[in-house]
């Protein structure tokens, strides 16, 4: 590329816009490919991989979904250690949880997905742990728990005793928040779904016998219906309470 740095700026520009062009281009047929490689033949992944949101769904279908979660799930960072429950590719733990935050531990009980993530989404403040969080969630004290996009992977009985191995390694003042989807009218939107909620309310119960402050809200999106969730003892680390220090209402 140096050579071009000879040209007038004009017709270097122009080089430039051409190949990132043919860049995006490439890289968003070989997504869409890889998504279909993974997801149209058997076995399908226990993990999705997000570059393919990032290079392939985001161009082509405007499917912002995956920033929309990884916002979200940013906003009630403490900038101290976090500890991410099934986190699948590593994406978010990459790209948004550890911008703002001294460290990250991230674990997953699929070889695959912590592979993915070592391989894509390393960086120096983020550990990948493979663990089964059901008999090995990862110790230690921890001002943020992510449980992202994965709460419905587990049944009743194991979400209750989950939540108690979660509030064990919350740091005092501490906050677990997470994301998943509210089940269909006409059943489970996938079937290696566990337990899908039933509506916003179907989310709270779940959470409010473990936290004293608990916030649910939804976003709606054509093929799906989002819920999001922040659960506390201190209500000044829930996102948008009228205590919640890093805000301020008239």
């Amino acid at each position: 590329m140096t050579i071009l740095r000879k040209l007038p700026k004009k017709q270097e520009e122009r080089i430039l816009q051409f190949l990132a062009g043919l860049s995006i281009k490439f890289a968003n047929s070989t997504h869409k490919w890889l998504m279909r490689c993974q997801w149209e033949r058997s076995p399908q992944p226990e993990h999705f991989d997000h570059h393919i949101d990032l290079f392939h769904q985001w161009l082509t279908h405007r499917n912002n979904l995956w920033i929309e979660r990884g916002c979200f799930g940013s906003l009630s960072l403490k900038g101290g250690k976090v500890l991410e429950l099934a986190c699948g590719d590593g994406f978010n733990a990459r790209n948004f949880y550890s911008l703002r935050s001294q460290s990250v531990i991230a674990c997953d009980f699929d070889p695959a997905a912590i592979e993915t993530a070592k391989n894509k989404n390393s960086a120096p403040n983020v550990t990948f742990v493979l663990a089964d969080i059901r008999t090995q969630m990862p110790t230690g004290s921890f001002e943020n728990i992510v449980w992202d996009a994965a709460i419905e992977h587990f049944t009743p009985d194991e979400i209750n005793a989950l939540m108690k191995a979660i509030k064990a390694r919350l740091a005092p003042g501490g906050i677990l928040s997470g994301y998943t989807i509210v089940e269909k009218s006409d059943g489970k939107q996938l079937s290696h779904h566990e337990y899908e909620f039933k509506d916003k309310e179907d989310l709270l119960s779940f959470l409010k016998p473990h936290f004293e402050h608990v916030t649910v809200f939804e976003t709606i999106f054509p093929s799906r219906h989002n819920l999001y969730f922040w659960a506390s003892d201190s209500q000044e680390a829930i996102p948008f309470d009228d205590s919640w220090a890093a805000m301020t209402r008239k």
